[in-house]
C-alpha cells in the first residue's frame, strides 16, 4: 500500500484547560491542587482529545479508518478487518508548564508510516508528531509512534505470560514507589484521555479478542505516573525532556514497580511487574 497520501497529513483542535479538568486530573492521581496554579508535567494527554462521534468507532473503540481523505490515520486493510493498535513509544520536549484556564490549540501530523516484519509478524509504524501550544505559545511538542498488527488468533497465549516466582528488587534505584493500579484507575484515566480502546475496560473483549491476560493498564498512564516520581524526586515541571518506549502489558490489579535513578546523561526511569518483568523503558532531562 502506498502511504505517500498520508504523510504530511494534519488535523487541529482546540481546547481549554477549565478548572473541572485539572481537578479531576489532580483527584485521579491523588495529587494537591498546585499553587501557583500550573499543572503538573503529562496533563496534555488529557487535552484536545479525540472527538470522533460514537457511531464512526472500530470494533477495538478506536476511530475507524479508511483511505478516504477524511481519515488521519490509514486503514492497514493487509492486517485484515481487526488489526491491533498499541502506543509504542512517545519522546517529548516541554517547553513551558500549562497553566489552569489556559486556551489549548495542538497541530498533529503524521510524519512517517513504515512497515517492518517481526518476530511475530508483520508491524506497521506510524510516527504522529503533536505541537501543543497553551495561550499561543509552546509547551510541549511529542512524537508519538502507534504499532498496527494483526488479531490475534482465538487461541494465541494470553500475554503477557503468568507471573514468575521471581521479585522486583528496586535497590539498585535511586526512587521507587510501588502501587496497584486498578480498574478504577484505568476507567478514570480512560475519561481523563476519551479513550475508547476496549482492552482498557472490556475484560471479556481485552481478554479473548486481543489476548490479553487482564485489562491493559495504558502506556501513557504508566508514563504519567513515571513524570509524577520525577516531580517528587525532582521539583514540578523541571523535566525539559522525557522518553517512554512500552515493552510488556502492564494487566490492572497486579503490583507496578516505578523507579527512577540518575545517570550520566539524565535520569532513567522505568516500570517493572512485581516478578522483575520490565514494562516500560523511559528517560528524562533537565
Amino acid at each position: 500500500m502506498n502511504f505517500d497520501p498520508w504523510i504530511g497529513r494534519e488535523v487541529r483542535a482546540k481546547d481549554r484547560l477549565d478548572e473541572g479538568l485539572a481537578d479531576r486530573w489532580l483527584a485521579t492521581f491523588d495529587l494537591p491542587r498546585p499553587h501557583p496554579a500550573i499543572m503538573p508535567q503529562g496533563i496534555h494527554f488529557a487535552l484536545c482529545t479525540p472527538e470522533a462521534p460514537t457511531a464512526k468507532l472500530g470494533e477495538d473503540g478506536h476511530p475507524a479508518r479508511d483511505d478516504s481523505p477524511d481519515s488521519f490515520l490509514p486503514p492497514f486493510p493487509q492486517f485484515g478487518s481487526g488489526p491491533r493498535r498499541m502506543w509504542a513509544s512517545s519522546k517529548m520536549a516541554f517547553h513551558a508548564p500549562i497553566a489552569i484556564g489556559a486556551m489549548i490549540e495542538r497541530t498533529s501530523k503524521i510524519v512517517s508510516v513504515s512497515e517492518k516484519e517481526g518476530g511475530s509478524g508483520r508491524l506497521a509504524f506510524v510516527d504522529v508528531e503533536h505541537v501543543t501550544k497553551a495561550n499561543g505559545t509552546i509547551a510541549v511538542i511529542e512524537t508519538q509512534t502507534l504499532v498496527y498488527r494483526e488479531a490475534a488468533a482465538p487461541d494465541a497465549p494470553l500475554s503477557p505470560p503468568a507471573p514468575s516466582e521471581g521479585v522486583f528488587d528496586p535497590a539498585a534505584w535511586d526512587a521507587h514507589r510501588a502501587l496497584v493500579p486498578d480498574a478504577r484507575l484505568l476507567f478514570r484515566y480512560s475519561a481523563l484521555t476519551f479513550n475508547t480502546h476496549r482492552i482498557h475496560y472490556d475484560a471479556p473483549y481485552a481478554e479473548q479478542v486481543e489476548r490479553y491476560r487482564g485489562l491493559v493498564v495504558h502506556g501513557p498512564l504508566t508514563a504519567s505516573l513515571l513524570l509524577q516520581l520525577a516531580a517528587k524526586e525532582l521539583g514540578g515541571n523541571r523535566l525539559r525532556s522525557f522518553a517512554f518506549r512500552g515493552l510488556s502489558p502492564a494487566i490492572a490489579g497486579e503490583p507496578l514497580h516505578l523507579v527512577m535513578r540518575a545517570t550520566g546523561e539524565g535520569y532513567e526511569l522505568a516500570a517493572f511487574a512485581a516478578d522483575g518483568r520490565q514494562v516500560t523503558q523511559a528517560s528524562a532531562g533537565l
